[in-house]
């Protein structure tokens, strides 16, 4: 399914989670006497790879120590806290690359056949590493019961995002090889379809979510942990166009579609106040608690990844400034001044409850804000890294997006860790990861909170920055 090979025909290749592995190229002005030269050797973004590598590591960090520093973790329902910009950010930078990637590829059906190709891919890994046949880091065990796999996850609506923008991006390559014709509107008018895409997406969701009726549902408690392990609840619900957790079109289309036995068990609502009086930590659930929150929910459901195809759009149109605009000042004049009106745009409609930012309903606030966030970041890293030629500052975060699925499997999703965790003495919580957080994080610092952090900063980012320089030094990636 992906092969990790030693790359020989660059000395930088660029590789991605899910497009095209070479590297993308700064699309500069050049003369015959450069051409020969560039043919040999690609001229490189690297705030590109560090800013998916960038991305990565905050994955880490959010779902490692999200649990003892809740204000980094998901927002339990309407909000934006750290964790909830992760998502987006993989969006953008997937559609980014997108950009740079499949422009190399000459032929539409070659281009097409290879998309298929990494969406299935992509696919089998989501599946494999959150469908429930992976029981790493914390259980050394896998296997899951088919009647209630998880059909949904980080990698499958990446997959979605990535096969939908991809195919309009061929199909539309001869935009391409046009030259940007005056006006601070040519590039929109240049790849209008993908726009026009992106208004489709829009009005379906739309309307879904504020069209589609949510009758009452029950669902029966699979935890074998809880004390009502077995018994079956009911959610009155009866409405039309609510947002809130138990009533929203979100769910009810992953309940009806998918079944409520094949969605996330642990949704981030369990922390919410009407659950328990520890929120936004875990804690037990209180006694006047409503039904719904020992019910499923899909964080990255069906509705909201036809939503989640926005972000990925807009990062392609990122990608064609970086095609098209042939020096710095104008792309970071362009991001700017589009990365702000949605910043803006998305804040207002939270803070005058239009719509609120949710990132488990991928709402239309959430999409803007995160996507003016993303443009904000990556404009920093492009400031810093090719134009003041600081990349040296951010050397881990370069080499993390190079090797950028391998980490996601090994670290975010706990594989190494799992797999040191299946050498143990005498029992099998006494094992050499849980030594090291104990007695030189935890132990040195006298606290779970702060050692909790700096062991998934040093242990698990910092380390895994190294493999992976040490990867690239060795011409050494995973290709998927």
């Amino acid at each position: 399914m992906a092969d990790i090979k030693a790359d020989t025909t660059s000395q930088q290749p660029h590789r991605l989670i899910v497009t095209e592995p070479e590297a993308p190229v700064a699309v500069e002005v050049e003369n015959e006497e450069e051409k020969p030269r560039r043919q040999t050797k690609r001229q490189r973004v690297a705030s590109v790879d560090i800013f998916r590598g960038f991305t990565v590591a905050l994955m880490i960090l959010v779902d490692d120590a999200g649990g003892e520093w809740p204000m980094i973790g998901h927002a339990p329902w309407n909000g934006c806290n750290l964790a909830d910009f992760v998502m987006p950010f993989f969006l953008f930078i997937v559609g980014m690359s997108i950009a740079l990637a499949l422009k190399r590829i000459p032929d539409r059906l070659i281009a097409i056949r290879k998309v298929i190709l990494r969406t299935l891919k992509l696919l089998f890994w989501g599946l494999l590493l959150q469908g429930g046949f992976s029981h790493a880091p914390d259980k050394l065990t896998y296997g899951v019961d088919i009647n209630h796999i998880r059909w949904c996850g980080i990698l499958q609506r990446i997959a979605l995002a990535y096969l939908v923008v991809a195919l309009i991006e061929i199909t539309t390559k001869d935009a391409q090889a046009k030259d940007l014709s005056p006006g601070h509107l040519s590039i929109f008018k240049l790849y209008c379809w993908h726009w026009v895409l992106g208004a489709c997406v829009l009005i379906v969701y739309l309307a879904v979510i504020y069209g589609t009726y949510v009758p009452d549902w029950q669902f029966t408690i699979h935890d074998p942990d809880s004390a009502d392990f077995g018994k079956t609840l009911t959610v009155a619900c009866n409405v039309r166009g609510k947002l809130d957790p138990p009533c929203n079109a979100v769910g009810y289309v992953d309940r009806e579609i998918m079944g409520i036995n094949h969605m996330y068990e642990d949704p981030a609502w369990k922390r919410s106040k009407a659950c328990t009086t520890s929120s936004p930590y875990e804690g037990p659930f209180r006694k006047d608690a409503p039904s719904w929150c020992w019910a499923p929910f899909e964080p990255e459901g069906i509705l909201s990844s036809i939503s989640a195809i926005l972000s990925a759009i807009i990062g392609v149109h990122f990608g064609h400034v970086l095609m098209h605009m042939k020096d710095h000042s104008s792309r970071l004049r362009h991001w700017v001044l589009m990365g702000l009106p949605l910043l803006v745009f998305g804040i207002t409609l939270h803070l005058t409850n239009a719509i609120p930012l949710n990132k488990q309903l991928y709402t239309l606030s959430y999409v803007c804000v995160t996507s003016g966030a993303a443009a904000f970041v990556f404009s920093a890293f492009y400031i810093l890294v090719d134009i003041w030629k600081l990349k040296y500052l951010f050397l881990p975060f370069e080499w993390i997006g190079m090797n950028a699925m391998l980490v996601y499997v090994m670290a975010a999703e706990g594989i190494f860790a799992g797999f040191i965790n299946g050498w143990y003495y005498d029992n099998p919580h006494n094992t050499l990861v849980y030594w090291i957080q104990k007695h030189v994080f935890i132990g040195v610092w006298h606290s779970r909170r702060v050692g909790t952090l700096l062991y998934v900063i040093f242990a698990e980012i910092l380390f895994w920055g190294l493999v992976t320089g040490i990867m690239h030094y060795m011409g050494i990636y995973w290709k998927l």
